[in-house]
């Protein structure tokens, strides 16, 4: 059963971090990948004194989920430039600051 209830979980948890990578890099962009570190390594330090097998489990999930969206929010900012998702109109980019440096020249 205990098997089961952390499939679930995982299940469910992979699910909310997808969403969450997407939202994270349209309204904050790539460079909130150390949130993502930070979170992650407290998940892993909680499943390690968390007595529970299944909560441990979870908290274990979440946090090398929390791992995985670093290399998510890279990719989502390539999915961004292909289109594939729309990008913040509102939010400077790296490119946007480079074109504006150069054109003030």
């Amino acid at each position: 059963m205990h098997g089961i209830i952390v499939g679930i979980g995982a299940f469910i948890l992979i699910g909310l971090f997808h969403p969450i990578v997407i939202k994270a890099e349209y309204y904050f962009s790539k460079k909130i990948f150390p949130f993502f570190i930070i979170a992650g390594i407290i998940f892993l330090i909680m499943a390690f004194f968390t007595e529970n097998k299944i909560v441990s489990s979870l908290l274990g999930i979440a946090g090398f989920s929390s791992f995985w969206s670093v290399l998510e929010l890279f990719e989502q900012e390539k999915r961004v430039e292909k289109g594939w998702f729309p990008s913040n109109p509102n939010k400077k980019t790296d490119k946007t600051d480079k074109t504006d440096k150069r054109n003030k020249k």
